[in-house]
C-alpha cells in the first residue's frame, strides 16, 4: 500500500499577467472563484484528505499571500519559499526553491492556479503506483501543455502548446495534466531533485514544470501514472475567460451551500 504524503508544495510565485485587472493587486492564487481564493481551496483540499505541512513559494505580492494564509491553516503548518526573481523564470525554478521540501518525504504537488474539487486529490491519494498525476480528457477550450497515456495507463509523452486544434489532429487521444501530483520519496530523491539541480545548474531557468515531467519521462523513466478524473470539477485559471468557466462549473455547488445555509 502506497504511504499518503503528509506534505505538499503549492507553486504560487508567477505574475499572473493573463489574468489582468483581477491580478494588478493581488497575487493570482489569491483570485476568488465565487467567493473563494484559488489557493484557500487547495489548502481545504489538502487539510481534508490528512496533508498537515504545506510549503508555498511565493513571489509577486507574496506578503498578500502570507497574509491570507498565515502559518497555519486549518490542521495545515504553512511554510514559505521566497522567489526573488518571479518575474524572470519559470515554475521549475519555483519548484527548485522547494528541494528541501521535496527531499524530505512523499509530497504532493499543486500549481496555485488550479481550483479543483477535493475528491481530485483522493483519488490521487488512492493510486497504488507511487508517482501519479491528476488529468482529464482536453476539450476545445484549452490550451496549454497535454499528454498521452500508454496502454498502461501511464502518460508517455508531454506535448507543449497543444489548442483546440491539436484535437483535430488524427492520432492518441490528448488529455489535460490538471497539475495536481504525487511524487513518492524515492523518486523525489533519486531522480526529480538531481533532475532539477542540473537544470536550474545549466541555467534552464525559465522551463516549466511540465518541461520538467516530460524530460523526466523522456529521459530518466520516470513510470508517472495517469489518474483520470474525467467526472470531476476543476478548472485551470490562467485569463478571465477561464475565470468565468471556473465560475460556471462551480456555481452549482455555491448554489447547494446556500441553500443549506439558510
Amino acid at each position: 500500500m502506497t504511504m499518503m504524503p503528509t506534505r505538499a508544495v503549492i507553486l504560487a510565485a508567477g505574475f499572473g499577467s493573463r489574468l489582468r485587472p483581477f491580478t494588478d493587486l493581488r497575487p493570482k492564487p489569491l483570485v476568488e472563484v465565487n467567493g473563494t481564493p484559488i489557493l484557500h481551496n487547495a489548502l481545504r483540499n489538502l487539510d481534508a484528505i490528512g496533508v498537515t505541512e504545506v510549503t508555498i513559494v511565493v513571489g509577486y505580492r507574496k506578503d498578500a499571500i502570507e497574509y491570507a494564509c498565515g502559518s497555519q491553516f486549518g490542521n495545515l503548518q504553512i511554510n514559505y519559499v521566497e522567489s526573488n526573481v518571479f518575474d524572470r523564470t519559470g515554475s521549475a525554478y519555483s519548484l527548485w526553491l522547494a528541494r528541501d521540501t521535496l527531499i524530505s518525504g512523499d509530497c504532493y504537488l499543486l500549481e496555485g492556479d488550479v481550483f479543483f474539487e477535493e475528491q481530485a486529490l483522493r483519488e490521487l491519494a488512492r493510486c497504488p503506483a507511487p508517482n501519479a498525476a491528476a488529468v482529464a480528457p482536453f476539450d476545445a477550450a484549452m490550451e496549454g501543455s497535454a499528454v498521452i497515456l500508454s496502454d498502461e495507463g501511464l502518460i508517455s509523452e508531454v506535448r507543449l502548446k497543444q489548442t483546440a486544434e491539436s484535437l483535430l489532429v488524427p492520432g492518441p487521444a490528448l488529455f489535460k495534466t490538471m497539475n495536481l501530483l504525487r511524487f513518492s520519496a524515492t523518486a523525489l530523491r533519486g531522480v526529480i531533485v538531481p533532475v532539477l539541480n542540473d537544470m536550474i545548474g545549466s541555467g534552464a531557468t525559465k522551463a516549466y514544470t511540465e518541461e520538467l515531467l516530460g524530460h523526466l519521462i523522456d529521459r530518466h523513466g520516470l513510470q508517472l501514472a495517469a489518474v483520470r478524473c474525467d467526472e470531476l470539477r476543476w478548472y485551470e485559471i490562467d485569463s478571465a475567460d477561464d475565470l468565468r468557466i471556473a465560475e460556471g462549473i462551480f456555481a452549482e455547488e455555491r448554489g447547494l451551500q446556500l441553500r443549506v445555509a439558510h
